[in-house]
């Protein structure tokens, strides 16, 4: 099973053509992070349709991929290298729904 600590989704898109190897360095060298911290890396491709979710555990690697046969997987506003996500985003960020809207606290009702 898939347990993270964290999530962190990678902000910049990545060509996913690579493995896990490639990811790895990438998550170690880019990012600066430890990639066996228990955290689980969520990297998307340049058109947005596939993401692909590297986790490392005391077992093992996992890489999971997810693909969109049509619109796109949202991804986080630029500026940083990743950001977190709460496992209920991530599970919005998969079903190819917009979670930065769900995430939003929503607007105080105005009492007259």
């Amino acid at each position: 099973m898939l347990t993270p600590v964290q999530w962190w989704l990678v902000t910049a898109p990545m060509d996913l053509r690579g493995g896990m190897d490639r990811l790895l360095v990438h998550v170690r060298t880019v990012l600066g992070r430890d990639p066996f911290d228990g955290s689980a890396y969520v990297f998307r491709n340049r058109s947005g349709s596939r993401l692909k979710v590297l986790h490392a555990d005391a077992q093992g690697i996992w890489l999971c991929a997810r693909r969109l046969h049509e619109g796109h997987f949202i991804g986080a506003a630029p500026g940083s290298e990743t950001c977190t996500l709460s496992p209920e985003q991530f599970a919005w960020l998969c079903a190819g729904v917009d979670w930065r809207r769900l995430s939003q606290v929503p607007p105080r009702a105005v009492r007259i």
